[in-house]
C-alpha cells in the first residue's frame, strides 16, 4: 500500500489533507525541495501538475 507522506506546492490554500504541506517559493524551489525529500525519506517523488508534487512511500 503506498501512502502520500508529502506534498509540495506553489500556490498556498490549493491542498489540504493529513499529510505534510510544503509551499515552495516557484517552480525551481518546487523542484529543489521534492528532489530533497525524495532523498531524505527515501521515497518517490511525483509531479502531479506543474504547480504540485507529492512524496509517496510505497514500501510497507
Amino acid at each position: 500500500m503506498a501512502n502520500i507522506v508529502g506534498v509540495i506546492t506553489t500556490k498556498q490554500g490549493s491542498v489540504a489533507g493529513g499529510a505534510p504541506i510544503f509551499i515552495a517559493e516557484d517552480r525551481e524551489d518546487l523542484q529543489r525541495i521534492s528532489h530533497l525529500l525524495e532523498k531524505v525519506l527515501d521515497c518517490a517523488a511525483h509531479e502531479v501538475h506543474e504547480d504540485l508534487f507529492i512524496i509517496v512511500n510505497r514500501k510497507s
